[in-house]
Protein backbone atom coordinates (compact mmCIF):
# COMPACT_ATOMS: atom_id res chain seq x y z
CA UNK A 1 0.00 0.00 0.00
CA UNK A 2 1.53 3.28 -1.05
CA UNK A 3 1.28 6.23 1.28
CA UNK A 4 0.77 9.91 0.47
CA UNK A 5 3.54 12.48 0.79
CA UNK A 6 2.99 15.90 2.25
CA UNK A 7 0.76 17.95 -0.02
CA UNK A 8 -0.61 15.01 -2.03
CA UNK A 9 -4.10 15.54 -3.38
CA UNK A 10 -5.59 12.17 -2.45
CA UNK A 11 -4.85 9.78 0.41
CA UNK A 12 -3.49 6.52 -0.91
CA UNK A 13 -1.91 7.67 -4.18
CA UNK A 14 1.54 6.36 -5.00
CA UNK A 15 4.39 7.84 -2.99
CA UNK A 16 7.97 7.22 -1.98
CA UNK A 17 8.96 6.50 1.60
CA UNK A 18 7.90 9.10 4.14
CA UNK A 19 9.95 11.52 6.19
CA UNK A 20 8.77 10.82 9.72
CA UNK A 21 8.95 13.12 12.73
CA UNK A 22 8.28 11.90 16.27
CA UNK A 23 7.03 14.06 19.17
CA UNK A 24 8.41 12.79 21.51
CA UNK A 25 11.06 10.10 21.91
CA UNK A 26 9.34 8.46 24.87
CA UNK A 27 8.81 4.73 25.17
CA UNK A 28 5.96 4.58 22.65
CA UNK A 29 7.19 7.16 20.16
CA UNK A 30 10.68 5.70 19.94
CA UNK A 31 9.35 2.17 19.42
CA UNK A 32 6.93 3.21 16.65
CA UNK A 33 9.60 5.36 15.02
CA UNK A 34 12.01 2.43 15.02
CA UNK A 35 9.32 0.19 13.53
CA UNK A 36 8.66 2.67 10.73
CA UNK A 37 12.39 2.98 10.07
CA UNK A 38 12.63 -0.80 9.80
CA UNK A 39 9.82 -0.63 7.22
CA UNK A 40 11.91 1.75 5.11
CA UNK A 41 10.67 5.18 6.16
CA UNK A 42 13.10 7.92 7.13
CA UNK A 43 12.99 9.11 10.74
CA UNK A 44 14.28 12.60 10.15
CA UNK A 45 13.57 14.32 13.46
CA UNK A 46 12.33 13.80 16.99
CA UNK A 47 11.88 15.85 20.12
CA UNK A 48 13.66 14.74 23.28
CA UNK A 49 14.05 16.83 26.42
CA UNK A 50 15.20 14.54 29.23
CA UNK A 51 18.51 12.70 29.27
CA UNK A 52 16.61 9.41 29.17
CA UNK A 53 14.70 10.48 26.04
CA UNK A 54 17.87 11.64 24.32
CA UNK A 55 19.59 8.34 25.11
CA UNK A 56 16.54 6.43 23.86
CA UNK A 57 16.50 8.45 20.63
CA UNK A 58 20.19 7.79 20.07
CA UNK A 59 19.64 4.07 20.56
CA UNK A 60 16.37 3.52 18.66
CA UNK A 61 16.23 6.50 16.27
CA UNK A 62 19.90 7.07 15.43
CA UNK A 63 19.23 8.90 12.14
CA UNK A 64 16.84 11.41 13.70
CA UNK A 65 17.92 14.94 14.51
CA UNK A 66 16.90 16.22 17.93
CA UNK A 67 14.69 19.28 17.39
CA UNK A 68 11.95 21.25 19.07
CA UNK A 69 8.39 20.01 18.56
CA UNK A 70 7.72 22.89 16.12
CA UNK A 71 10.74 21.96 14.02
CA UNK A 72 9.90 18.27 14.06
CA UNK A 73 6.43 19.02 12.72
CA UNK A 74 7.79 21.25 9.97
CA UNK A 75 10.15 18.53 8.69
CA UNK A 76 7.71 15.60 8.65
CA UNK A 77 5.52 14.04 5.98
CA UNK A 78 4.18 11.83 8.77
CA UNK A 79 4.08 13.33 12.25
CA UNK A 80 3.78 10.87 15.15
CA UNK A 81 2.53 12.55 18.34
CA UNK A 82 3.38 10.35 21.31
CA UNK A 83 2.96 12.73 24.24
CA UNK A 84 0.76 12.10 27.32
CA UNK A 85 -2.97 12.13 26.60
CA UNK A 86 -3.70 15.40 28.36
CA UNK A 87 -0.99 17.23 26.42
CA UNK A 88 -2.19 16.36 22.91
CA UNK A 89 -4.87 19.03 22.53
CA UNK A 90 -2.69 21.98 23.52
CA UNK A 91 0.26 20.68 21.50
CA UNK A 92 -1.78 20.29 18.32
CA UNK A 93 -3.44 23.67 18.78
CA UNK A 94 -0.02 25.28 19.16
CA UNK A 95 1.42 23.55 16.10
CA UNK A 96 -1.57 24.47 13.97
CA UNK A 97 -1.80 28.04 15.24
CA UNK A 98 1.93 28.56 14.80
CA UNK A 99 1.90 27.52 11.13
CA UNK A 100 3.98 24.39 11.70
CA UNK A 101 1.55 21.99 9.99
CA UNK A 102 0.83 21.75 6.26
CA UNK A 103 -2.15 20.63 4.17
CA UNK A 104 -1.87 16.96 3.21
CA UNK A 105 0.54 16.15 6.05
CA UNK A 106 -0.20 12.90 7.88
CA UNK A 107 -0.65 13.42 11.62
CA UNK A 108 -1.12 10.47 13.97
CA UNK A 109 -1.33 10.38 17.74
CA UNK A 110 -0.80 7.24 19.85
CA UNK A 111 -3.34 7.83 22.64
CA UNK A 112 -5.82 5.12 23.50
CA UNK A 113 -8.33 7.53 25.00
CA UNK A 114 -8.80 9.88 22.06
CA UNK A 115 -9.86 9.46 18.47
CA UNK A 116 -9.30 12.08 15.77
CA UNK A 117 -11.48 14.78 17.33
CA UNK A 118 -8.56 15.90 19.50
CA UNK A 119 -6.71 16.69 16.25
CA UNK A 120 -9.42 19.10 15.05
CA UNK A 121 -7.07 22.16 15.03
CA UNK A 122 -4.78 20.27 12.67
CA UNK A 123 -7.71 19.22 10.49
CA UNK A 124 -8.59 22.89 10.06
CA UNK A 125 -5.18 23.33 8.43
CA UNK A 126 -5.85 20.41 6.09
CA UNK A 127 -3.81 17.64 7.66
CA UNK A 128 -4.80 13.96 7.32
CA UNK A 129 -5.40 12.69 10.83
CA UNK A 130 -5.28 9.29 12.50
CA UNK A 131 -5.41 7.76 15.97
CA UNK A 132 -3.01 4.78 16.04
CA UNK A 133 -2.86 3.22 19.49
CA UNK A 134 -0.61 0.15 19.92
CA UNK A 135 -2.12 -2.25 22.45
CA UNK A 136 1.14 -3.04 24.21
CA UNK A 137 3.16 -1.90 27.20
CA UNK A 138 6.59 -0.47 26.43
CA UNK A 139 9.83 -0.42 28.41
CA UNK A 140 11.94 1.90 26.26
CA UNK A 141 14.34 -0.93 25.41
CA UNK A 142 15.15 -2.58 22.10
CA UNK A 143 12.83 -5.54 22.73
CA UNK A 144 9.85 -3.19 22.33
CA UNK A 145 10.37 -3.34 18.57
CA UNK A 146 9.93 -7.11 18.54
CA UNK A 147 6.88 -6.91 20.79
CA UNK A 148 5.08 -4.91 18.12
CA UNK A 149 4.89 -7.96 15.87
CA UNK A 150 1.26 -9.10 15.71
CA UNK A 151 0.06 -6.45 18.16
CA UNK A 152 -3.37 -4.92 17.67
CA UNK A 153 -3.64 -1.17 17.09
CA UNK A 154 -6.82 0.64 18.04
CA UNK A 155 -7.35 2.79 14.94
CA UNK A 156 -9.76 5.70 14.50
CA UNK A 157 -9.78 7.54 11.15
CA UNK A 158 -12.20 9.09 8.73
CA UNK A 159 -13.26 6.66 6.02
CA UNK A 160 -10.96 7.96 3.23
CA UNK A 161 -7.89 7.23 5.38
CA UNK A 162 -8.75 3.68 6.47
CA UNK A 163 -6.43 2.06 3.94
CA UNK A 164 -3.58 4.43 4.72
CA UNK A 165 -3.88 3.82 8.46
CA UNK A 166 -4.07 0.07 7.97
CA UNK A 167 -0.99 0.15 5.75
CA UNK A 168 1.03 2.04 8.35
CA UNK A 169 -0.02 -0.38 11.08
CA UNK A 170 0.90 -3.37 8.91
CA UNK A 171 4.29 -1.83 8.18
CA UNK A 172 4.92 -1.55 11.92
CA UNK A 173 4.09 -5.24 12.31
CA UNK A 174 0.64 -4.75 13.79
CA UNK A 175 -2.98 -5.42 12.95
CA UNK A 176 -5.57 -2.64 12.73
CA UNK A 177 -8.76 -2.83 14.79
CA UNK A 178 -11.02 0.05 13.87
CA UNK A 179 -12.71 1.79 16.81
CA UNK A 180 -15.40 4.44 16.43
CA UNK A 181 -14.66 7.91 17.82
CA UNK A 182 -17.49 7.61 20.36
CA UNK A 183 -16.19 4.24 21.58
CA UNK A 184 -12.62 5.31 22.33
CA UNK A 185 -13.14 5.94 26.09
CA UNK A 186 -14.85 2.55 26.51
CA UNK A 187 -12.15 0.83 24.44
CA UNK A 188 -9.39 2.39 26.54
CA UNK A 189 -11.18 1.66 29.82
CA UNK A 190 -11.24 -2.04 28.92
CA UNK A 191 -7.53 -2.09 28.14
CA UNK A 192 -6.59 -0.18 31.30
CA UNK A 193 -8.85 -2.41 33.40
CA UNK A 194 -7.08 -5.48 32.03
CA UNK A 195 -3.45 -4.39 31.86
CA UNK A 196 -3.11 -1.94 34.77
CA UNK A 197 -5.33 -3.74 37.21
CA UNK A 198 -3.64 -7.04 36.39
CA UNK A 199 -0.39 -5.45 37.52
CA UNK A 200 -2.01 -4.38 40.78
CA UNK A 201 -3.66 -7.76 41.28
CA UNK A 202 -0.45 -9.72 40.77
CA UNK A 203 1.56 -7.43 43.03
CA UNK A 204 -1.14 -7.70 45.71
CA UNK A 205 -0.95 -11.49 45.47
CA UNK A 206 2.84 -11.34 45.79
CA UNK A 207 2.53 -9.20 48.93
CA UNK A 208 0.06 -11.64 50.48
CA UNK A 209 2.30 -14.61 49.67
CA UNK A 210 5.24 -12.84 51.28
CA UNK A 211 3.07 -12.32 54.36
CA UNK A 212 2.46 -16.08 54.29
CA UNK A 213 6.22 -16.71 54.34
CA UNK A 214 6.80 -17.40 50.62
CA UNK A 215 10.27 -16.15 49.70
CA UNK A 216 9.86 -16.02 45.92
CA UNK A 217 6.17 -15.42 45.18
CA UNK A 218 6.84 -14.54 41.56
CA UNK A 219 8.18 -18.05 40.94
CA UNK A 220 5.13 -19.59 42.55
CA UNK A 221 2.66 -17.41 40.65
CA UNK A 222 4.20 -17.47 37.18
CA UNK A 223 3.03 -20.96 36.09
CA UNK A 224 -0.49 -20.72 37.50
CA UNK A 225 -1.00 -17.18 36.20
CA UNK A 226 0.24 -18.14 32.75
CA UNK A 227 -2.13 -21.11 32.66
CA UNK A 228 -5.03 -19.02 33.96
CA UNK A 229 -4.46 -16.30 31.35
CA UNK A 230 -4.24 -18.87 28.57
CA UNK A 231 -7.44 -20.58 29.74
CA UNK A 232 -9.27 -17.28 30.01
CA UNK A 233 -8.28 -16.04 26.55
CA UNK A 234 -9.16 -19.37 24.94
CA UNK A 235 -12.23 -20.37 26.94
CA UNK A 236 -13.67 -17.17 28.40
CA UNK A 237 -15.76 -17.69 31.55
CA UNK A 238 -15.65 -21.45 30.94
CA UNK A 239 -11.99 -21.36 32.00
CA UNK A 240 -12.85 -20.24 35.54
CA UNK A 241 -11.71 -22.51 38.37
CA UNK A 242 -11.35 -22.13 42.15
CA UNK A 243 -13.59 -21.69 45.18
CA UNK A 244 -15.91 -19.07 43.67
CA UNK A 245 -16.85 -21.32 40.75
CA UNK A 246 -17.49 -24.16 43.22
CA UNK A 247 -19.49 -22.04 45.64
CA UNK A 248 -17.09 -22.85 48.50
CA UNK A 249 -18.43 -20.32 51.01
CA UNK A 250 -16.36 -21.62 53.93
CA UNK A 251 -13.13 -21.39 51.94
CA UNK A 252 -13.86 -17.81 50.88
CA UNK A 253 -14.75 -16.92 54.45
CA UNK A 254 -11.41 -18.31 55.60
CA UNK A 255 -9.65 -16.26 52.91
CA UNK A 256 -11.27 -13.08 54.15
CA UNK A 257 -10.41 -13.79 57.78
CA UNK A 258 -6.77 -14.41 56.89
CA UNK A 259 -6.56 -11.31 54.72
CA UNK A 260 -8.17 -9.16 57.41
CA UNK A 261 -5.52 -10.24 59.88
CA UNK A 262 -2.43 -10.13 57.64
CA UNK A 263 -3.09 -7.61 54.84
CA UNK A 264 -6.35 -5.76 55.59
CA UNK A 265 -5.75 -3.34 52.70
CA UNK A 266 -6.39 -6.26 50.31
CA UNK A 267 -9.85 -7.15 51.67
CA UNK A 268 -11.93 -4.63 49.71
CA UNK A 269 -10.33 -5.61 46.38
CA UNK A 270 -10.85 -9.31 47.12
CA UNK A 271 -14.51 -8.69 47.96
CA UNK A 272 -15.13 -6.68 44.81
CA UNK A 273 -13.50 -9.22 42.54
CA UNK A 274 -15.15 -12.16 44.33
CA UNK A 275 -18.63 -10.67 43.83
CA UNK A 276 -17.96 -9.93 40.16
CA UNK A 277 -16.48 -13.40 39.65
CA UNK A 278 -19.57 -14.96 41.26
CA UNK A 279 -21.85 -12.92 38.99
CA UNK A 280 -19.99 -14.09 35.88
CA UNK A 281 -19.85 -17.69 37.11
CA UNK A 282 -23.63 -17.69 37.61
CA UNK A 283 -24.28 -16.10 34.21
CA UNK A 284 -22.00 -18.64 32.51
CA UNK A 285 -23.63 -21.60 34.24
CA UNK A 286 -20.47 -22.43 36.16
CA UNK A 287 -22.19 -21.78 39.49
CA UNK A 288 -25.85 -22.46 40.25
CA UNK A 289 -27.99 -19.87 42.00
CA UNK A 290 -28.61 -22.29 44.90
CA UNK A 291 -24.88 -22.98 45.37
CA UNK A 292 -24.11 -19.27 45.09
CA UNK A 293 -26.48 -18.22 47.88
CA UNK A 294 -24.22 -19.13 50.86
CA UNK A 295 -21.21 -17.65 49.08
CA UNK A 296 -22.97 -14.36 48.34
CA UNK A 297 -24.14 -14.28 51.95
CA UNK A 298 -20.54 -14.52 53.16
CA UNK A 299 -19.46 -11.75 50.80
CA UNK A 300 -22.32 -9.47 51.84
CA UNK A 301 -21.69 -10.04 55.56
CA UNK A 302 -17.97 -9.44 55.22
CA UNK A 303 -18.56 -6.35 53.10
CA UNK A 304 -20.80 -4.86 55.81
CA UNK A 305 -18.18 -5.66 58.41
CA UNK A 306 -15.46 -4.07 56.28
CA UNK A 307 -17.59 -0.94 55.84
CA UNK A 308 -17.92 -0.58 59.58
Amino acid sequence: MALPPTGSARPGEAASRLDVGVISAGRVGSALGAALARAGHRIVACSAVSDASKARAARLLPEARIMSADEVAAHADLLIIAVPDDAIGDLVAGLAGGGHLQPGQLVAHTSGTYGVEVLRPAAAVGTLNMALHPVMTFTGRSEDLERLQGVSFGVTVDEPLRMVAEALVLEMGGEAEFVAESDRPLYHAALSHAANHLNTLVNEACDVLRAAGVVHPERMLAPVLSASLDNTLRLGDAGLTGPISRGDAQTVSAHLSALSAATPESVSAYLTMARRTADRAIAAGRLSVDDAEPLLGVLATRDQGDAR
